[in-house]
């Protein structure tokens, strides 16, 4: 009986990076050149996509979560890109609708905010919700703020005007050729103490690429309930926390994160 040799392995069977083209001549097959410049359209439209407004209010009033709209100082998308600094700061009218959060401590400040790539929030937010809410439990939720036109550092004077002890916010990264609805998770412990300009992106933690393709919502949960525990206890966040879990989180992705407790 004549025995299967099995194909070998090539460097396109093990990443959706763009290694390893086909070529005719000097020159890449019409294939290739296709592939790349639908990509790279995927990526421009998801710069220029939007919040999904209704849909995700309508989402986070099913799961009972209150809600709180605000916009960035840019006031439109070619001036959020041409200016990250006014996405980085709060609109005048949006900083009078956050008000100080009551409620037993630690509290919690989530932000759902479009970044780079609105479609990486409209796609995976409610459902990372899902995923992560119930591990959680120990924090007051203050309510849940979709932020538009945002970066990342707009957190900062939103956690200054909510005052909870530690925000976290889910935005849209910048997108790649394979990758136009990447979404990441920035974790920053205590906001009302250390207002901008003092934090910086080094008192930040970052899980980035959650997605269908990426980082699932189950282990990104795990990942972002672990810093958010580790957070509290050590009142601290950024690289500081980082060198602390890297020797306490599981290597392997598909081990059991030690379990919060309420």
């Amino acid at each position: 009986m004549k025995q299967l040799i099995p194909k070998p392995l090539s460097l396109r069977d093990l990443t959706p990076a763009r290694v390893s083209l086909t070529r005719t001549g000097v020159s890449l097959r019409t294939p290739e050149i296709l592939d790349f410049s639908l990509c790279h359209a995927q990526a421009r439209d998801a710069v220029y996509a939007t919040l999904a407004i209704p849909s995700l209010l309508e989402a986070l009033h099913q799961r009972q979560l209150e809600t709180i709209l605000v916009h960035s100082a840019a006031p439109d998308r070619p001036t959020y890109i041409r200016r990250p600094d006014l996405g980085r700061a709060l609109a005048p009218e949006s900083l009078e609708r956050l008000q100080p959060a009551a409620g037993p401590i630690p509290r919690l400040t989530i932000i759902l905010a479009d970044g780079l790539s609105a479609l990486a929030t409209n796609r995976h937010a409610i459902e990372l919700l899902d995923a992560l809410l119930p591990k959680l439990q120990q924090f007051s939720l203050t309510p849940i703020v979709l932020a538009e036109q945002a970066r990342v550092a707009l957190g900062d004077p939103i956690g200054a005007a909510l005052q909870p002890h530690l925000t976290l916010m889910l935005i849209g990264e910048r997108p790649g050729l394979t990758s136009p609805d990447s979404l990441g998770a920035y974790i920053t412990w205590n906001p009302i103490r250390n207002p901008r300009p003092n934090i910086t992106d080094a008192d930040r933690n970052c899980i980035s690429n959650i997605r269908t393709e990426g980082l699932d919502y189950a282990t990104a949960a795990n990942r972002i309930a672990f810093l958010c525990r580790e957070a509290q206890t050590r009142g601290l966040s950024g690289t500081a926390l980082k060198e602390a879990a890297d020797t306490a989180f599981p290597s392997n992705p598909e081990s059991a994160v030690p379990a919060i407790t309420s």
